[in-house]
């Protein structure tokens, strides 16, 4: 198995940095006084294609070789990462094809489509296999959501930018579906920050990341699995399973009222728009006891159709 280090974060920032955001960092004094504590956030909602993917999909796609490059990618997303990849085919200028849930978000299948790639849609449970049968009709590479070590490595990319923005934090908290973005945190924090704590926030209805590494073993997927963090569906992937026991990431599940609270408080105490994918974090250290702590919380996207916000 092919785990990233610390030099392939950094030398993915090197082969991205023309290619996405350096995102900015945002606190919110209101936050602050309700926590008893100081929250540093980093705003990957702001990044190319609306979310941290970028990061990982730009380097993957930029790792191909030419005659690779040239049969196209095909990768499988409910939506973020479609996007992501869709970008850095285009980058290079390469056929891409994304496979999608039939129930993923309008906006996200539209964004996709911009980008320019193909979408076939397929039952949630049914992504990878489609997936992996396109890859071998169309001779394609597979640019897999998070057991790639090269997309682990661009995820980490902005652990590795908010450690320059925020130097001093002890603890760090970020999403997890598949595992990439807090996998590649991971990486970075426990080399740079080790004596933080990271924490992956996670919706209690798809909890098998917190089941994983509680038990110390990879648990399936929770079957038809519903959330309002669409985001989040996904099953804990086996490098992101290897790398967060191995550096003792712990996970805090959060209610689905907790995650529409936090990304209604983004929404109109910090005037940004987030997904409710990128809301879990703030969800997860409201459930926690910060108190006096210093605290980076990674926001993963704003890509959102507002259907989770209720409508008087």
């Amino acid at each position: 198995m092919d785990i990233p280090t610390l030099d392939d974060v950094k030398a993915a920032a090197r082969t991205i940095e023309p290619f996405v955001h350096r995102t900015p960092v945002m606190t919110s004094e209101t936050l602050n006084r309700e926590l008893d504590a100081d929250v540093v956030f980093k705003c990957e909602n702001f990044q190319k294609v609306g979310a941290f993917k970028a990061r990982g999909a730009t380097n993957a796609v930029l790792s191909l070789d030419e005659a690779t490059a040239a049969r196209g990618v095909v990768t499988h997303s409910s939506g973020n990462h479609g996007q992501a990849v869709a970008y850095a085919a285009g980058i290079r200028g390469i056929p891409c094809t994304v496979v999608m849930p039939d129930t993923a978000p309008r906006v996200k299948v539209d964004a996709v489509r911009g980008y320019g790639a193909d979408v076939v849609f397929c039952a949630q449970s049914e992504r990878e296999s489609t997936a992996q049968r396109l890859v071998t009709e169309l001779g394609a590479t597979l640019i897999h959501p998070f057991d790639d070590a090269r997309v682990v490595a661009g995820q980490g990319t902005a652990m590795l930018e908010f450690v320059e923005q925020a130097p001093v934090l002890d603890l760090v908290v970020a999403p997890i579906g598949g595992g990439g973005l807090l996998s590649g945190t991971a990486i970075v924090a426990r080399e740079l920050l080790p004596t933080a704590d990271v924490v992956g926030a996670e919706p209690q209805l798809v909890d098998d990341a917190f089941r994983s590494l509680a038990s110390g073993f990879r648990q399936p997927r929770v079957p038809n699995a519903g959330t309002i963090a669409d985001g989040l569906l996904t099953g804990i992937g086996e490098i992101p399973f290897t790398i967060l026991g191995e550096l003792g990431v712990t996970v805090q599940t959060v209610s689905e009222e907790a995650i529409i609270d936090a990304a209604r408080f983004h929404l109109e105490r910090m005037k940004i728009v987030v997904e409710p994918s990128g809301a879990t974090g703030l969800a997860a250290i409201r459930s926690m006891d910060v108190a006096g702590r210093r605290i980076g919380v990674i926001i993963s996207g704003g890509n959102t159709d507002f259907s989770w916000l209720p409508r008087p």
